[in-house]
């Protein structure tokens, strides 16, 4: 429907101040330069480019904190002209993505693919308390609006990029039922109003003539007017005449204005658990046979209960599938609505993607963890209330995928960090090092200090960071010390905040705003000050108790927390330590490493460190503005 996308893209499409638009060969994206490659961007880009074609299916940007991976990301999916999927460990840096790759292709398809629960309770059950706990969820509608516009851009459009999270690896209705369940609307098709209103509640919209939001339609005689699911800002409004369909307009919803004429537009369905009737019918007999089993096998255990409530709970479900095609908790049925046989690996949002669709999985040193330990999480709960009678052993199929089952499915995949696991290092076949900055800035010098007196010290160097209106970040090892630390430092008129786990993510996108606006001079926090963390004002990260071995203080984790001072040009790290561990020595050699290598270009090329200058903009504000 390339009317309609192209009234779309006139929403979105933001005119750039400075730079240019730059176009490949048989590529669909058009790609804005805001300044050409620099540093190792050039040969960095070359090489993943020359990778991919060569059909290697497993490489590894092994890129600097601060060196424009995403700049070279962006420059690699333009060269190669595929759709593409980044993941990113966290919601946070998700944002941070789609944000940057929005200002990198205004012209294109640049999705957003989370997890739409703003609060999520799974159901679950505790024996021991004889405790049933019923699913709870808070959606949100712009991420949803989102998740499906995601899916309708990949089905329909070449030049798209999803950025996701391990969201993607969850189950989400079959590709070929979705695609089968599309209102595909043309003038001069014969359809009455009643063909076209069954079809819609098929879809799962819902009729309502006073408040028509997304997800609905409302009837006017002839005319029915659909909000799609997956639009934010626009309409079709399907007028009949003579059971025909005479016109098809699209328009602005809160004003009534009409946008444009069209001879042909798709509506999706409401949602990705969507099943043609026929499949639901031969999944309601499936599941009548599942039940009897499982009923006997629990009357032959001696488990009345259980069988009781097995029953109840499923001939109610049945009679809403029968009666209206979905229920409460679809998805656990999803195994028999795809026909599937039993321990097969659900659909996600990967099985919408092309063959040669290329994967990013930026901080893959945290991305390969996440997708491995999701699997056992989810089944754990499960089991139980598969022995409890509150769910049929095939609920256990509606699962995220294993990791094996991900990897079959990852095609061709650039893994995205500045410290690469064992797992990357042992795939991949090639390994590019993106080392030197294009602005000239070089790793930070990094001290010992004796351990002794670390808080003092810390303090004293805190009060010269200020006076020069720059910020300093402080980690810590326990939450204890953490609280200590915070209340230590503003009873000495310091401003600092304290960053940890029971913050969530809209809060903590606005802590490290404040952060860089200056609100604040000093942000405390324990494990959260890693990955992805983009602020530029940061002169100084003291990192305490340095040498206490452990997670927190890896080899890994040392490098991604010097990597927060390496945006600023006076830069430094204060480890405060007793001795010096293995860890801390792989630390600091691998940034005096990388250092000489910094120093060595910018003399080479007569380079001066330029401080980045990053505009502060709330990046999950700038989401959900996009998304309405």
């Amino acid at each position: 429907m390339p009317e309609a996308i192209e009234v779309i893209t006139d929403v979105v499409e933001s005119a750039p101040s400075e730079g240019q638009f730059i176009r490949f060969p048989d590529s669909p994206f058009e790609l804005f330069q805001p300044y050409p490659p620099a540093g190792d961007q050039p040969t960095a880009i070359d090489q993943l480019v020359e990778g991919v074609n060569d059909g290697e299916v497993f490489q590894t940007l092994l890129g600097v904190t601060g060196s424009g991976k995403t700049f070279t990301m962006a420059n690699v999916i333009a060269r190669l002209g595929r759709p593409a999927i980044v993941f990113a460990p966290n919601k946070t840096l998700a944002a941070q993505l789609y944000s940057e790759f929005r200002e990198f292709f205004p012209k294109n398809a640049v999705e957003y693919f989370v997890s739409y629960y703003d609060y999520y309770q799974p159901e679950a059950y505790v024996p021991q308390r004889d405790l049933f706990i019923e699913k709870d969820s808070a959606i949100n509608e712009h991420i949803e609006q989102m998740r499906l516009s995601a899916t309708k851009s990949v089905l329909e459009r070449r030049d798209t990029i999803i950025v996701g999270t391990v969201s993607a690896i969850y189950g989400i209705g079959a590709p070929e039922d979705y695609t089968q369940m599309r209102f595909i609307a043309r003038t001069g098709d014969k359809m009455g109003q009643r063909d076209v209103i069954a079809r819609l509640i098929r879809m799962q919209y819902s009729r309502n003539d006073q408040d028509f939001a997304r997800g609905t339609f409302r009837v006017r005689g002839d005319v029915i007017d659909i909000f799609p699911a997956e639009h934010s800002e626009l309409a079709i409004r399907v007028e009949l005449f003579d059971d025909e369909i005479e016109s098809l307009q699209l328009f602005d919803p809160l004003t009534g204005r009409i946008r444009q004429k069209i001879p042909r537009f798709v509506v999706y369905p409401k949602s990705h658990y969507v099943t043609p009737r026929d499949k639901v019918m031969t999944a309601v007999e499936t599941i009548k046979l599942e039940l009897s089993e499982r009923v006997a096998q629990f009357v032959a255990d001696g488990k009345l209960v259980e069988a009781q409530r097995i029953e109840q709970r499923t001939r109610f479900d049945l009679e809403m599938l029968s009666e209206i095609g979905h229920c409460k908790g679809i998805e656990n049925y999803t195994r028999h609505l795809s026909g599937s046989p039993p321990g097969s690996p659900p659909s996600t949002l990967c099985d919408y993607l092309p063959r040669d669709a290329v994967m990013f999985l930026d901080e893959s040193h945290v991305m390969i963890g996440q997708l491995n330990a999701m699997y056992n999480g989810d089944r754990a709960r499960k089991t139980t209330l598969v022995e409890y009678g509150f769910r049929l052993p095939s609920a256990l199929d509606n699962r995220p995928l294993k990791f094996e089952e991900f990897e079959s499915k990852m095609r061709q995949a650039v893994f995205v960090s500045a410290t690469p696991a064992n797992y990357e290092k042992e795939h991949s076949g090639k390994v590019v090092e993106q080392v030197v900055r294009p602005t000239g800035l070089v790793d930070p010098q990094v001290e010992v200090r004796p351990a002794t007196h670390q808080v003092d010290d810390v303090l004293q160097e805190i009060r010269i960071r200020v006076e020069k209106n720059e910020r300093v970040l402080i980690t810590t090892l326990t939450k204890r010390m953490a609280e200590q630390l915070t209340d230590y430092l503003s009873d000495n008129g310091v401003k600092v905040r304290y960053l940890h786990s029971d913050v969530d993510t809209v809060e903590r996108v606005e802590i490290l705003r404040d952060l860089r606006l200056g609100a604040f001079d000093v942000l405390v926090g324990i494990n959260l000050l890693r990955e992805g963390l983009d602020i530029p004002e940061v002169s100084l990260v003291a990192i305490l108790d340095a040498d206490k071995e452990g997670f927190l203080r890896s080899g890994t984790s040392l490098v991604q927390t010097i990597g927060r001072a390496a945006r600023n040009v006076s830069g430094e790290v204060h480890m405060y330590a007793d001795k010096i561990t293995d860890s801390m020595q792989y630390a600091i050699d691998e940034t005096d490493l990388r250092r000489a290598k910094q120093v060595a270009y910018n003399t080479e090329k007569g380079l001066d460190p330029q401080p980045l200058r990053k505009k502060i903009a709330d990046i999950l504000d700038q989401v959900y503005r996009e998304a309405e």
